[in-house]
């Protein structure tokens, strides 16, 4: 398999829960050498998250994913002199614990760049390293709330919405993995590592657009409106005649026009408001109303045909069983078998992009803790076999 382009990169990464761990796993995914360090007795708690099989989590086979394991209890001094020597020989380190903690154990950013002066120090916490809620423990839900997601989301006369995922955490992993790409960028004109300091809390609020805009420019306070949007109409979710669902976007005008066409209300593109996605949404129970009534009286597969004919933006509303059987999924392989030592062949998502020269890869699934342990402390430290069983039995490693 190609190495990929990260190939040579040591990212260490003491986190979980999950932004920092899913960080890594996607500069595994393209070469990195991520070493996941974990506490000898409790290890990262996605390994007890989801469905389990034969013991092991399916969640960590995939997050898992690509990385070397060990154990390391930072909270004691031989803990904290073997982290020093990890980040030696490392480029990055990522982790999630509340700040104060690596200070704490005399593993802050000062001795571990007094030590390696080019370290990426990648910092993910719920609300960042300083601020008056900073010592708070944060998690992806609580910023799913705190960010004005929850509030806007939802149906207009229903409660704030959560989504049934870790969304916050997603999309902090994405930030903080480009953040760290960043960093090392930086450090090839520098010479220097730094510190990214990534807040959960922000991450998600970037992604919910002009918020702050409109808000300071107009006072404006985005309500929660189900599936519609402010900007255009129709856009909502309509119930098929074979009880199937799915989703139609007008962002663009021309697209509005041929819907409005297709469902047989070509009277309405010459109304004076229809020329503006803002205008249409004031009108989106009479479009719903003419969508809804078209799509309702026809199954699903007639549905997508008419509006592929017509060039008219729509989606069939997929659960996980239609995305595993659905052609343009099979053809980009975004979901792929992998051999699992303990479970045979699983599927799980692919490398989450492609690219034609230095493409990434999956090597093996989510190890148990500590099955790198003798391979790191051993061959790349130098440890013996005694120091390790004694490190072992002191509860160290």
């Amino acid at each position: 398999m190609p190495e990929g382009p990260l190939a040579g990169l040591r990212v260490l990464e003491a986190a979980t829960l999950f932004a920092g761990p899913l960080a890594a796993t996607m500069m595994a995914d393209f070469g990195a050498d991520v070493i996941k360090i974990e506490h000898p007795k409790t290890s990262d708690p996605v390994r007890y998250h989801g469905y389990q099989k034969g013991g092991s989590s399916l969640w960590w086979k995939m997050i898992g994913r690509n990385k070397r394991t060990i154990t390391l209890y930072l909270g004691a001094p031989d803990g904290q002199a073997l982290m020093t020597q990890l980040v030696a020989g490392a480029d990055v380190l990522v982790e999630s614990f509340r700040p104060g903690t690596l200070e704490r154990w005399n593993l802050g950013p000062d001795v571990l760049h007094a030590i390696n002066p080019r370290l990426v120090i990648t910092r993910v916490t719920g609300f960042g390293q300083f601020g008056p809620y900073s010592g708070r423990p944060g998690f992806g839900t609580l910023a799913e709330a705190m960010s004005g997601f929850a509030a806007m989301t939802g149906e207009p006369d229903g409660p704030p919405t959560l989504p049934p995922f870790g969304l916050a955490d997603g999309i902090t992993a994405l930030a903080t993995a480009a953040a760290t790409m960043f960093a090392l960028r930086a450090r090839e004109q520098t010479g220097r590592g730094q510190v990214v300091d990534m807040a959960i809390i922000e991450p998600i609020l970037t992604i919910l657009g002009p918020q702050p805009l409109w808000f300071d420019q107009f006072g404006i306070v985005q309500e929660r409106r189900g599936n519609r949007s402010v900007n255009n109409a129709p856009r909502n979710t309509y119930r098929t005649a074979d009880d199937r669902w799915v989703a139609i976007s007008t962002s663009a005008q021309s697209i509005a026009e041929r819907v409005m066409q297709l469902v047989g209300h070509p009277e309405v593109i010459g109304e004076p408001w229809f020329t503006s996605g803002a205008e249409r949404a004031k009108h989106a129970d009479e479009l719903d109303a003419m969508v809804g009534g078209w799509i309702a009286t026809r199954p699903l597969d007639e549905v997508m045909r008419e509006f592929e004919a017509a060039e008219a933006a729509v989606a069939p509303i997929y659960d996980i069983r239609h995305i595993m059987a659905d052609p343009q999924f099979q053809a980009l392989k975004t979901i792929i078998p992998v051999e699992d030592p303990e479970l045979g062949p699983i599927k799980m998502q692919n490398v989450m992009f492609r690219m034609s020269e230095t493409p990434g890869s999956i090597k093996w699934t989510g190890r148990k803790p500590g099955a790198d342990n003798a391979d790191v402390y051993g061959r790349m430290l130098g440890l013996d076999e005694p120091r390790m069983a004694d490190l072992k039995a002191r509860g160290v490693i």
